[in-house]
């Protein structure tokens, strides 16, 4: 795929909420096309953390950092090793925290989060259960990176043990903890209009 990818030097290509609402339909399309899709029943998967459902097989690792941003309307995802079965929300609670973006640093920090947040909800098509269900899965989706992270340092596995000692694990911490205490603020956002 010829471009760049998008995180970090190229984020506000995702500033116009049309082009954030553009990344949400991406990736509404890709889930509706692998919707009825059914596996090999010998079919192999490079399974990083367990997700908390399986009616898809998900990217796992939908973000700025796998977004590649061509000429004109050429946008694609890379980085797709760990496709594997996973859930729509899943997919879509990662694909929040990067997108909007939903962190701590204050760098990233979004005066308007709650805005982009129903943008993306909006363009994906979530209905209100999917919103309410999605919720809560912002923060256990964040912190279920955290927690690999850790467990893949404890064993000394690599990449992941050098991305720790470099501080990821902290941002992930970081993040988690400021998702969950706007918990209530991002249900308001996605349900209140």
């Amino acid at each position: 795929m010829p471009g760049q990818v998008v995180w970090p030097d190229r984020f506000s290509l995702l500033e116009p909420a049309e082009r954030l609402a553009r990344v949400a339909r991406l990736i509404r399309d890709f889930h509706d096309a692998v919707r009825d899709f059914t596996p090999p029943p010998d079919a192999c998967w490079q399974v990083l953390m367990p997700a908390d459902e399986s009616d898809i097989i998900a990217h796992h690792d939908l973000a700025p950092w796998n977004l590649v941003a061509g000429d004109g309307d050429q946008w694609a995802f890379i980085d797709w090793d760990t496709a594997a079965p996973g859930s729509r929300l899943w997919d879509v609670a990662y694909a929040l925290h990067g997108f909007v973006p939903l962190s701590a640093d204050p760098d990233w920090q979004r005066t308007d989060a709650e805005d982009r947040l129903r943008v993306f909800a909006d363009a994906y098509g979530l209905d209100e259960t999917e919103r309410r269900r999605l919720v809560p899965l912002l923060g256990r989706r964040t912190r279920a990176m955290h927690d690999f992270l850790r467990d893949q340092a404890g064993r000394g596995a690599q990449p992941w043990a050098t991305l720790w000692a470099e501080g990821h694990g902290d941002t992930w911490r970081s993040d988690t903890d400021y998702i969950e205490q706007r918990q209530e603020r991002w249900a308001r956002a996605l349900l209140d209009g």
